[in-house]
């Protein structure tokens, strides 16, 4: 992962320690102060009131009695529960067996729930996972330690590809049973391509079908989508005669990538179907981090959680961020 060879070239061990000295030595040297977070966090601990922004503020947040007493519209103000509960989706469906850069996407995915386990860990903070795989949906409970992320990752690790034509299942459903699954407020992670579920393979105008489960999701808990991402599923280069292979059915299909109208047709196709994934992301609520197999992935996510806190403090203070 931009430090020599890829992870799945070690064995099961050596690539466990290899992911956790990368992300603790990274992100440690990168980030500071306690209670890091992937999302600035409403909480759930009253600190007083400020100015409703519209589109900005949720209206579910409103503080009706000081809006009375006012006449001026005010939201609550809320400090970050110090104990977190956070829940991983993670994908592992025949999709994100696929990689052309530095590793796999797959890889990334793994890589990120790392990262997660590790920006969350804290006294009192619990992770729990929800893996959708070639045989369906595994679920581990919310605990607390090292141990416990260090388990969930060695089982991610492991995970067998899955064959072309495999039944798997739907994001939306595993979505929807992650949402069923947690009743406690917490932060629900969904790492994926998410390319599961859209239209006329995202190019219709039509919702993806993961997008109303994740807005019950976002409904109750804050929600971050990881997405995950190839260059060669944004742009072809010209290779000459170039055979594709669909993950998830098999099917294959030779493609003359020297044609320059061929390849503008699919970086357009690219371009609107990362539009559809990212309107559906944004509509449901979510908080979007992308994260792709040719990029530097701890910086990305460094970038990210500066952002967030940039407006966590800008939350409390009433101030534009």
């Amino acid at each position: 992962m931009n430090e020599g060879a890829s992870i799945n070239e070690l064995a099961p061990e050596q690539r466990l320690r290899r992911l956790e000295l990368m992300v603790t030595r990274r992100l440690d040297g990168m980030l500071h102060g306690s209670y890091l977070g992937l999302l600035p966090g409403i909480g759930s601990e009253p600190a007083g009131s400020r100015e409703y922004r519209p589109g900005e503020d949720e209206v579910r947040r409103m503080d009706w009695a000081v809006t009375a007493r006012t006449a001026v519209a005010h939201v609550r103000s809320l400090d970050a529960d110090r104990e977190l509960a956070t829940w991983v989706l993670v994908d592992a469906t025949a999709s994100m067996d696929f990689g052309t850069a530095e590793f796999e996407k797959r890889e990334l995915a793994v890589a990120s729930v790392a990262a997660v386990g590790f920006l969350t860990t804290g006294a009192g903070n619990r992770l729990g996972a929800h893996l959708l795989g070639p045989g369906g949906v595994r679920r581990f409970p919310a605990r607390g330690g090292r141990n416990h992320l260090l388990g969930m990752l060695r089982t991610l690790l492991a995970v067998p590809r899955s064959a072309p034509t495999t039944e798997h299942v739907p994001l939306a459903e595993a979505v929807d049973g992650l949402h069923r699954a947690v009743n406690r407020r917490g932060l629900a992670v969904v790492v994926s391509d998410f390319l599961d579920g859209l239209d006329e393979d995202g190019l219709g105008p039509g919702a993806p079908a993961w997008e109303q489960p994740l807005r019950r999701l976002a409904a109750r808990h804050q929600v971050l989508a990881v997405q995950i991402r190839d260059p060669r599923e944004q742009e072809l280069p010209d290779v000459g005669l170039l055979t594709l292979v669909d993950p998830e059915t098999g099917r294959r299909r030779e493609v003359p990538t020297a044609s320059r109208k061929l390849r503008e047709r699919y970086a357009e196709a690219a371009r609107r179907q990362q539009a559809s994934i990212e309107n559906g992301l944004k509509r449901a609520g979510a908080a979007h981090l992308g994260l792709r197999t040719d990029r530097d992935w701890v910086a990305d996510i460094v970038r990210h959680v500066y952002a967030q806190r940039r407006l966590g403090r800008a939350s409390r203070t009433g101030a534009r961020p």
